[in-house]
């Protein structure tokens, strides 16, 4: 896992993963990498490495954005109201690295609990599932069927 040292992100995140996440900027719909990108395994945040969500969550909401039904665990994210733009939503951010994700809202699969978090590929980097041992992240590999 990686550690997280908040002094050198401009350095070792390109200027859209840092946007996005320090500045909660929104990429483009339907540009990020993992909007039609469904291979086994798990999502970080790309900033600090915390475990976000597996791909065992993760749906085609057509929202032009990764779409997820529940992160990996729940105190992985924290939120907040963001009223930014005219609009009431709910903010997702990591919860130790303190990353704007993306927002959640009411409108996912009711029957995996009806919430869709659309969050920004750019805030994400994806381990795959052959390679959680290797990455520090082995305990996840019960987290997928």
């Amino acid at each position: 896992m990686n550690s997280f040292d908040k002094e050198n992100l401009k350095d070792r995140l390109t200027p859209e993963q840092y946007a996005v996440t320090q500045e909660a900027a929104t990429e483009p719909a339907f540009t990020g990498k993992y909007d039609n990108f469904f291979e086994k395994g798990l999502y970080v945040d790309v900033a600090s490495g915390e475990p976000l969500f597996t791909s065992e969550d993760k749906y085609n909401s057509g929202c032009g954005w990764p779409a997820f039904t529940k992160p990996v665990k729940k105190e992985a994210l924290k939120s907040n109201t963001d009223k930014s733009f005219g609009m009431i939503r709910e903010e997702v951010k990591s919860s130790n690295g303190n990353s704007h994700l993306g927002h959640v809202f009411p409108d996912g699969p009711q029957d995996k609990g009806g919430l869709r978090y659309c969050i920004n590929s750019a805030a994400l980097k994806f381990i795959p599932f052959s390679d959680l041992d290797k990455e520090g992240y082995g305990e996840y590999k019960d987290s997928f069927k």
